[in-house]
């Protein structure tokens, strides 16, 4: 698990709770060694001053008499331990870091706890200190303070929590407005990659961001008119070969009978040519027009299978489990079963076999086609879906190399993925996933 987080959002988000973090860190840690630490200083000295006063008159030892007017003049009380449980000793908090203070300045070790209750009416009223010292366990000292319940810090927490979440706030909002543009930019990227051409995206954000955008804007409306120009070149190519080739069929049908094994092969010639162009327009075009509607990918593989009226040399095996609906474009699917049909028993065995499921994990339908021939170099693998690339030399392959270009681009337009490998026991793997993503009406 990565503890920084990748994207911008994530990292100027993290770094904006980090300086808060230390802000909050010194504002308290200053607070406290500027103003709480040196109010309790003085508060320690005075509490240890008040009981040095009264061991200076000897009260700790003295009669009740002198204790009753020492307490009339000063406030402070002087009680043995039953005394003192009775009046509100029970009721203290002990203060140990108050209670070293003060046992370093009288020398001596003292026990000092605070309470808030009276020692009469058991009302809240200022705090009452009693400190009981070891030379004297059972006598404690009651000293009130009026201004120790004044030093409340909650003000001070409330502040810089407003602060904090005001900072919060506005880094997140900053944040945003910074990384929406760049969202917007990721989709529209992933859907050039897919074929499709957005409509432009609006210039937000900061300057760079405005010109990145621009740039984007222009680079979509280029590859667009590009797209239209091979297009455009691609049916004009088409065209001018067809016309030649028609015309060359024509006359190898005017040959005399003693040459039909001349016509034969001008017309298996022909035929191969004419296969290759169109494999060169399927691959110019991405069928982007057709209409995606919720579809049964076995359905379409029944259909296939079923009107290929197989001769008994060749036999497919199918293992279609349930799968849910998806939103295809069929025609393009079916062009995409059918090539892998053909390029399995093209080149690799007359009996495959084709299979299917849904993964309820990942959400994704699987398919695959499996051939049991020789397969493909494990080297080669990787490059066969590139176009005018044939990684199966091995098969004793011909044609374009454009087969299975077409296959992943439809694929990916289809938010999938496909993959090639080599079945541990013999044959070639084709597989293909699309996810399971039902079509919002």
């Amino acid at each position: 698990m990565r503890l920084i987080p990748q994207s911008a959002f994530g990292q100027t988000s993290m770094l904006i709770g980090v300086l808060l973090l230390i802000n909050q860190i010194v504002s308290y840690t200053s607070v406290f060694y500027y103003f709480i630490q040196p109010s309790y200083q003085q508060i320690n000295s005075l509490l240890a001053t008040q009981v040095k006063a009264i061991l200076a008159n000897d009260l700790l030892v003295t009669n009740e008499a002198t204790r009753r007017a020492y307490y009339k003049k000063t406030q402070i009380n002087v009680v043995d331990e039953s005394i003192a449980k009775e009046t509100g000793l029970d009721d203290a908090v002990y203060y140990g870091f108050i209670s070293s203070e003060v046992s370093r300045q009288l020398n001596q070790l003292a026990d000092v706890r605070i309470s808030t209750l009276s020692q009469t009416t058991g009302e809240q009223t200022p705090y009452i200190v009693w400190i009981s010292l070891s030379r004297y366990p059972d006598t404690w000292i009651s000293i009130p303070i009026t201004g120790l319940n004044e030093a409340n810090i909650s003000p001070l927490t409330m502040y810089l929590m407003v602060i904090g979440i005001l900072s919060v706030a506005g880094g997140w909002l900053f944040v945003r407005r910074m990384t929406r543009p760049l969202q917007a930019l990721q989709k529209a990227a992933l859907s050039v990659g897919k074929g499709e051409h957005p409509a432009p995206l609006r210039e937000q954000g900061s300057t760079e961001m405005k010109q990145v955008t621009r740039a984007f804007n222009r680079m979509n409306q280029g590859i667009k008119q590009l797209e239209t120009d091979r297009n455009i070149m691609t049916a004009g190519i088409s065209h001018d070969l067809r016309t030649p080739l028609t015309r060359i069929r024509l006359a190898s049908e005017m040959l005399p009978e003693d040459q039909d094994w001349i016509k034969e092969g001008i017309v298996n010639d022909i035929e191969d040519m004419n296969a290759i162009i169109d494999q060169f327009i399927d691959y110019a075009r991405y069928d982007t027009e057709e209409v995606t509607q919720e579809t049964d990918l076995n359905n379409i593989i029944a259909e296939l299978v079923q009107a290929r009226h197989l001769d008994d040399k060749h036999h497919i095996e199918l293992k279609l489990n349930p799968i849910p609906l998806l939103p295809l474009r069929r025609i393009a699917m079916k062009r995409v079963i059918d090539n892998l049909i053909e390029n399995a028993f093209k080149y690799g065995s007359d009996e495959i076999a084709i299979s299917t499921f849904f993964n309820r994990h990942e959400k994704r339908i699987y398919c695959k086609v499996r051939d049991f021939g020789p397969g493909i170099p494990e080297s080669e693998l990787d490059n066969v879906f590139l176009p005018f690339a044939q990684g199966d030399k091995a098969r004793n392959s011909s044609g374009s190399g454009l087969g299975l270009a077409i296959i992943r681009r439809i694929i990916e337009t289809h938010d999938g993925g496909v993959t090639l490998r080599n079945h541990p026991q013999q044959g070639l793997v084709a597989e293909f996933y699309l996810p399971h993503s039902p079509l919002k009406h």
